[in-house]
């Protein structure tokens, strides 16, 4: 009997850490592109702005697209929907490689998002089926670590590595790369899951479970506070990029050095964060998140030396590790049996958040970063001391 547990714990780590590489690859290949916001402008000879639309046209498709993946999910079961939406991520991405105009390249981008969005959040989903609550900490601090590695290594090593392989083949390789763990997660294809049995709910009733989500203070301001943070985040690193080539004329290869700290809290915390949660609960380390980055954006409006400005973005990134992260795991505790249309909306709110924040700060970059930073660590510093009471019943389980 003990060697049949092990055995499955040993199939459900082994599928964590492929899902832990799909979701790496997936958040790569999202945020590898705005730092190239200004190299892609040149290239082809278009504003900051119209290219910049590449980012809200990505996450915003992506973000709209998983409640129906969440819905399908159960209807007709993860397996299928998420090796599919893996195998449209590959084919789009390459097809983005051979865009010869920004429009092309945004209609690509908008697509890759529609297709690419059902792996992580069916994946997180997946989380809450394959562990208890006061377990989950660890494994969605994995997958987190995984999209913030994504995060770092994306808006680093694109912008550096663009130079010399051109954008082009950028996408190429991540493709490349998908394929490849697409080839590993086939054989553990069976931990995804199965269609669930019995009578699938109506419209109706799909309506009514994304009421009840949001019906209650718990889940309303849990996705409340998804979106808010969403939008200060993709806010201000969608157009880092641009920040450091205006303040410290940086190139290419300086810009994704400037970079390289985002992401890295997570990749290298993200498990330790996990546990920390599923130790002492949510209640204090949500607002504290929260604040950290206010507090980082606030940083980077003075006229730092470029290495505190870096620091400022490392820190940035921490904040963004100490909250995402647990909300959702908040998020696996509220669909009960509909996980998949809970976190489907957990991911609908995080990336439409992800979408208008990067537009609205796009527009009040027109008045200066100075504005733009100003607006988005009060917003967020008024969403930190609101979070206080409103989060203060997160406590672990046992308390």
């Amino acid at each position: 009997m003990a060697a049949v547990v092990n055995t499955e714990t040993e199939r459900r780590e082994r599928l964590l850490k492929v899902l832990s590489a799909a979701t790496f690859l997936i958040f790569f290949q999202a945020y590898m592109v705005a730092p190239l916001i200004p190299r892609l402008s040149a290239a082809f000879g278009v504003s900051t702005q119209m290219i910049g639309l590449l980012v809200p046209a990505y996450m915003i498709s992506y973000g709209v697209s998983t409640l129906f993946f969440g819905l399908l999910s159960d209807r007709i079961g993860r397996r299928r929907i998420m090796l599919t939406s893996l195998s449209a991520f590959i084919l789009l991405t390459l097809l983005t490689a051979t865009a010869h105009s920004a429009w092309q390249l945004i209609f690509w981008r908008l697509l890759t998002g529609f297709g690419a969005s059902g792996v992580v959040p069916l994946g997180l989903a997946l989380i809450g089926a394959l562990f208890p609550y006061e377990q989950r900490g660890r494994p969605l601090g994995w997958l987190f670590g995984a999209m913030a590695g994504g995060m770092a290594f994306g808006s680093t090593f694109g912008v550096v590595l663009e130079p010399f392989i051109g954008w082009r083949l950028l996408f190429v390789a991540v493709a490349v790369a998908a394929t490849l763990v697409l080839a590993i997660l086939l054989p553990n294809r069976t931990l995804l899951g199965e269609a669930p049995l019995g009578p699938h709910p109506t419209i109706a009733q799909t309506l009514a479970g994304y009421g009840s989500l949001l019906a209650f203070g718990r889940g309303l301001r849990t996705y409340a506070f998804v979106f808010l943070n969403a939008m200060f985040h993709s806010g201000v690193f969608t157009w880092l990029g641009l920040y450091f080539q205006q303040r410290y004329s940086l190139g290419e290869i300086g810009i994704g050095l400037a970079l390289l700290g985002y992401g890295v809290p997570g990749f290298l915390l993200g498990p330790v964060i996990g546990r920390a949660a599923d130790r002492w609960g949510r209640r204090w380390l949500v607002p504290a998140g929260i604040a950290i980055a206010a507090l980082a954006a606030t940083a980077l409006i003075a006229d730092l030396p470029l290495v505190a400005a870096a620091l400022a973005v490392t820190t940035l990134s921490l904040g963004y590790d100490m909250t995402q992260p647990l909300l959702a795991g908040i998020v696996t505790a509220l669909g009960g049996k509909r996980g998949g249309q809970a976190m489907g909306l957990n991911v609908f709110t995080l990336f439409v958040g992800f979408g208008i924040g990067s537009y609205i700060f796009g527009g009040l970059v027109g008045f200066g970063f100075h504005t733009a930073l100003a607006i988005f660590a009060a917003i967020q510093m008024l969403a930190a001391l609101f979070a206080i009471p409103l989060f203060s019943s997160e406590r672990t389980v046992n308390t």
